[in-house]
């Protein structure tokens, strides 16, 4: 299991600053959710622990280790997206695989996580599907079987639920959380819905204009909010 730390990480855009002085920590095998309104940083932080922007001041560590400027690939971080990203011209098999047909892993290493992470999320009888004879919540199952075959330790997930309707969100975010805790996986989950917040995360950073508002456990900000904004967002 891997900890992430963040240490006054900043991300401006111009003379914009998405991403202003922020610190946290999350600890190996914890769910860590960034909660906030669309629009203040939340999937900006993402992208700059996954290595996708570059930090304009401050230092990103993984398990001790100064990632700040290395590349998406050494990071060993699976991520999970909003829009599932799957190839539509490859089967269900095909897309969980992808990945690690480009590092080259053997075919017979290849097949072996496959059927073990099919069966952990529900898809060993529709591994020969395309993505459009798929359900939304079989697709999500297909984005996640794609993140977890890399077995990283940390999995980065950007409103992966927000394309489905409300009763296939409820669904998955029971799954999700059983999926994390059974591989004992460190989560960072970006989402604007505070259910989905107060019901999956160990520990809430409540973000409000790309600055930390409030941080804790679920129970700490519903029953002791810091401000009067933490009051009326988490409701």
């Amino acid at each position: 299991m891997s900890e992430i730390v963040l240490e006054k990480v900043t991300k401006r855009f111009g003379r914009v600053k998405a991403v202003d002085g922020v610190s946290f920590r999350a600890q190996p095998g914890k769910f860590v959710v960034l909660l906030g309104p669309s629009g203040w940083g939340k999937s900006t932080l993402l992208r700059l622990v996954a290595g996708l922007e570059d930090v304009s001041e401050g230092r990103i560590l993984i398990d001790g280790r100064d990632v700040t400027r290395l590349t998406p690939d050494k990071r060993r971080v699976s991520m999970v997206f909003q829009s599932y990203a799957l190839f539509p011209h490859l089967s269900t098999e095909e897309n969980i695989v992808f990945g690690l047909k480009v590092r080259r892993m053997p075919e017979e290493e290849r097949r072996k996580r496959l059927a073990k992470v099919a069966e952990v999320v529900g898809l060993a009888d529709l591994l020969d599907r395309k993505p459009q004879q798929l359900s939304g919540g079989q697709r999500q199952r297909v984005a996640l079987a794609r993140a977890i075959i890399a077995e990283n330790d940390i999995c980065l997930m950007d409103e992966p639920l927000s394309n489905l309707d409300a009763q296939l969100r409820h669904g998955m975010r029971v799954e999700i959380r059983e999926l994390q805790q059974r591989l004992g996986m460190t989560v960072v989950y970006v989402t604007h819905d505070q259910v989905e917040a107060m019901s999956m995360a160990d520990r809430v950073v409540l973000i409000r204009e790309g600055r930390i508002e409030q941080e804790g456990s679920p129970e700490e900000l519903y029953a002791r909010p810091a401000t009067l904004f933490a009051a009326r967002f988490i409701g």
